[in-house]
């Protein structure tokens, strides 16, 4: 049975923190084997990107102690920021002492649209669309029967007019296509190149553009949690004062755009790093979430924090998540394959609730630095490593200049330099 509480993990040895991962999830050590290898080949980039000369790789982190809808959850994180993956992994012990995470999702419904230009009368080619929409759904419906089979296939057919734009007035077609577990870009892109001709028939209108769109805002996840106040206290701060300032700092966001747009891209930093673990499109995943921040007319934060009936902290966090678990790098990438099998999920939903209750996660973590002891005291102490390697160290040195770096609240490559000099010409 897998479990998410892994205590000492940090302090493991690195080949011993797989062996302990693999046992945690219920794996063969082997299973995981590509997380320490370099995961994808140089032969395997040729085919997936154009002009390839190798690989680039990320630091691959395990988010621990979550708890999501019941189920006890490895998290793979790939990232390169320091403490985003230790936060995640705090806040998200502290959630699970309220119950862990409840998430939801909607159908897995993406949006195509098809640009129909060059016509005399918006209204009758509307009209002329609309009449024949359980035909046009019928012919998107033969695209792909194996995913008709599974239970997808085209839902609805919406007409959109544009009456004042910089080109004049024009329609756009709205396919709404269920995908099932993949993310979809390609299913929905066919769909919208099959519709076209007869879009053009009917209308006697010219098709341009035919594609679909990331703001996925038929394809929700959401997630909750409450985190008991007492939890909250930590040092000179109580459960109070911790709860309150959360809340206050959560209120700057939902005012501001300016600061939206830090507190949101905190969201991001858990949920892009679980999609590109997986292998998933973070930037179809970016765009959505904006998007959708704007979606009132005004950019606002994402999630929501505030006060439940007995006093105990609550938040929310809904946004798009189109990612699939079937199909793109998903099946390609041996790392993403590797982090999907340790996850154990089942479907696209289930993975797209864990990613949103990482998104809140870290932005918990990161309201709860802000509103106590700031964000650097936590942040610099983990980049400090960074910093030390930069300027040379190895070995032993690194958590020693790190440690120093610290201490002198100078976590700069300068002053790295010149105490490591002063070690080396020491001995």
């Amino acid at each position: 049975m897998t479990t998410s509480r892994l205590p000492g993990f940090y302090n493991l040895p690195l080949d011993e923190r797989l062996e302990r991962l693999a046992e945690a999830a219920g794996l063969p050590p082997s299973e995981l084997a590509p997380f320490l290898a370099l995961g994808l080949s140089a032969e395997q980039a040729d085919h997936m990107v154009e002009n390839a000369v190798g690989t680039h790789n990320l630091p691959l982190g395990i988010g621990l102690n979550f708890v999501v809808n019941g189920q006890e959850v490895l998290v793979p994180m790939a990232i390169e920021e320091p403490s985003v993956v230790a936060g995640a992994s705090f806040m998200a012990k502290l959630v699970r002492t309220g119950g862990g995470f409840n998430a939801e999702t909607t159908a897995p419904e993406m949006i195509g649209q098809i640009q129909v230009l060059d016509l005399a009368d918006l209204s009758l080619g509307r009209q002329a669309i609309l009449e024949k929409k359980a035909d046009l759904l019928a012919e998107v419906d033969e695209i792909d029967p194996v995913l008709k089979k599974l239970g997808g296939g085209a839902r609805d057919l919406e007409v959109h007019t544009f009456d004042e734009t910089p080109i004049g007035p024009f329609l756009v077609v709205h396919i709404i296509y269920d995908v099932r577990d993949a993310m979809g870009a390609n299913a929905v892109n066919t769909a919208c190149e099959r519709l076209a001709p007869h879009l053009e028939a009917l209308t006697g209108g010219r098709v341009h553009l035919r594609i679909l769109s990331n703001l996925a805002d038929r394809r929700l996840a959401s997630t909750r949690c409450t985190i008991p106040t007492q939890q909250l206290s930590f040092g000179e701060f109580s459960g109070e004062q911790v709860r309150d300032g959360i809340i206050e700092a959560w209120a700057f966001a939902a005012a501001d755009p300016y600061r939206a747009a830090t507190h949101n891209k905190g969201i991001m930093n858990g949920v892009d790093a679980v999609v590109i673990a997986t292998g998933n499109d973070w930037r179809a995943i970016e765009a959505g979430a904006h998007a959708y921040a704007a979606r009132s007319g005004r950019y606002t934060s994402l999630s929501t924090w505030g006060r439940d009936a007995d006093g105990n902290l609550s938040g929310s966090l809904e946004m798009p998540m189109a990612v699939g678990t079937v199909g793109g790098a998903t099946r390609v990438h041996p790392t993403a394959k590797a982090a999907l099998k340790m996850m154990g999920v089942q479907s696209a939903a289930e993975l797209a609730g864990i990613i949103v209750s990482v998104g809140l996660a870290q932005n918990l973590a990161a309201l709860r630095a802000l509103a106590t002891e700031g964000i650097q005291r936590g942040h610099m102490s983990l980049h400090a490593r960074q910093v030390a390697i930069a300027a040379g160290a190895a070995g032993e040195e690194i958590e020693k200049l790190a440690a120093q770096l610290v201490a002198e609240k100078t976590v700069r490559i300068d002053r790295a330099e010149a105490i490591l000099k002063s070690w080396r010409q020491s001995t």
